[in-house]
């Protein structure tokens, strides 16, 4: 929605000016996470390095809690679903590019696999239950979706997902879909490690850090205390 699209951009320009340090109450906040269970199919492969794309509303807090899991190499804020020439902040915002804000993580299937990978997504990282929204943000840029890179991680996937409806692991039923790979595009510079480099910005305060806080409470086994972040490799 583009009001919700101008009261974010407004945030994002004050606090570039640093006028915002403390947090201000807003009548919204996190999503409660959802103790799961991990995948009864999980990936075969003796790669050292894959990627995953995953699309769960503002990539700042899916970033952020990706950041935090062991056996992850990078974790890159961007978009897919769209075409090259409309990824681009302001152009997907207004939602009717196809992109979805997405992240792609980059991992050590050695240390952790896709299967789990897709356990703190479902569980931590978003809520896989609401229709192009999440949060206070509205719109198909913030649907839940899942770009599988191979026919593996499309197998895991769909069985994962199968497996949490049938469990009733949430209340409604699971709308992610999985969609064709057709490319990813990093987002533009100052959207990368937004989570770690704001702290104290509201959106970041109200919706982001309870999923990571989160994290470490549900899955501690993999949590690393110090995030992976973009800006560090460049």
């Amino acid at each position: 929605m583009k009001n919700l699209f101008t009261w974010r951009r407004t945030l994002l320009a004050l606090v570039a000016a640093g006028a915002i340090g403390q947090c201000t109450a807003f009548s919204f906040g996190a999503e409660e996470a959802v103790l799961l269970p991990p995948p009864a199919i999980d990936e075969s492969t003796q790669a050292h390095s894959e990627k995953a794309v995953f699309a769960g509303g503002c990539f700042w807090g899916v970033q952020g809690v990706f950041q935090h899991v062991k056996g992850v190499k990078n974790a890159v804020s961007g978009y897919a679903g769209g075409a090259a020439d409309t990824a681009q902040y302001e152009r997907v915002s207004n939602g009717d590019t196809g992109h979805a804000e997405s992240v792609e993580v980059t991992y050590d299937p050695s240390q952790v696999s896709y299967g789990t990978l897709l356990q703190i997504y479902f569980s931590v990282a978003h809520n896989p239950t609401e229709l192009n929204r999440q949060g206070p943000d509205h719109g198909t840029q913030y649907r839940s979706a899942i770009f599988p890179e191979n026919a593996e991680q499309q197998r895991v996937a769909k069985a994962y997902i199968a497996q949490l409806d049938s469990a009733r692991s949430f209340s409604q039923p699971i709308v992610t879909k999985l969609e064709t790979y057709n490319g990813f595009y990093p987002a533009e510079e100052e959207h990368q490690d937004f989570l770690t480099e704001h702290p104290t910005y509201p959106y970041i305060v109200i919706n982001d850090l309870p999923k990571v806080a989160q994290l470490k409470q549900l899955y501690p086994d993999r949590y690393q205390e110090k995030p992976v972040l973009v800006k560090a490799g460049m």
